[in-house]
């Protein structure tokens, strides 16, 4: 069990997942950088962040819903929990862009799954996952492998927390949507182009854009 001061954002599941680096620039150095991408998804959150509650059918719906677990060391805020009247609890979280290849997203909803769990004392079965392109839901089952891979996320997000150490950069073709991108230099860091080829690209960018 974990104290309220050992808690981490569930949030920072999802950028462990995408890339350990990512997490580490972020969450570990405090760095960010906004690009479209990132914008829009803002703008997505702001209309499910605001604390609100409405019934619906008869479904609660609690917008904002602050959750936390002290087994598995997380806090946060859901997006969207709807309680139904027959008991079933369904957390819904909002992301920008198209459903991804990688289940990042999913750790995120199932985490907050195994928040509302310990918080309410029964079985979430499902969640949603909702994006902006094409604005429909996805749903989302929590079953054993999920629960068991979200869990090990956890444990892996304490352990590189505890080492206060920015994981390497690898370069992948995901990086070329990472908002990080010129922060993090993956190329760079991982070795894949020199420095002095670096640096002579980027000295040859400033010289021809100052001749404009």
């Amino acid at each position: 069990m974990f104290s309220d001061d050992d808690l981490l954002p569930i949030s920072a599941l999802q950028h462990l997942a995408f890339c350990e680096r990512q997490w580490g620039l972020i969450h570990l150095e405090n760095l960010w950088d906004e690009n479209p991408l990132t914008v829009e998804g803002h703008y997505l959150h702001s209309r499910a962040d605001s604390p609100e509650t409405e019934v619906r059918n008869g479904i609660r719906i609690v917008q904002g819903l602050r959750l936390r677990s002290l087994r598995l060391g997380l806090t946060g805020k859901a997006d969207v929990v709807e309680f139904h009247p027959e008991g079933k609890i369904i957390p819904v979280e909002y992301k920008r862009g198209k459903p991804k290849i990688e289940p990042c997203d999913e750790y995120q909803v199932c985490a907050q799954a195994l928040c509302l769990e310990e918080m309410a004392g029964k079985r979430v079965l499902k969640g949603m996952l909702f994006y902006g392109i094409p604005r429909r839901r996805y749903s989302v089952l929590f079953d054993d492998t999920l629960r068991q891979k979200t869990e090990e996320l956890c444990t892996r997000l304490h352990a590189l927390t505890k080492s206060g150490k920015t994981p390497q950069a690898k370069y992948s073709k995901q990086c070329r949507n990472c908002s990080l991108l010129e922060i993090c230099m993956p190329k760079v860091a991982d070795g894949k182009i020199r420095v002095e080829k670096y640096l002579a690209g980027v000295l040859m960018n400033i010289s021809g854009n100052s001749g404009r």
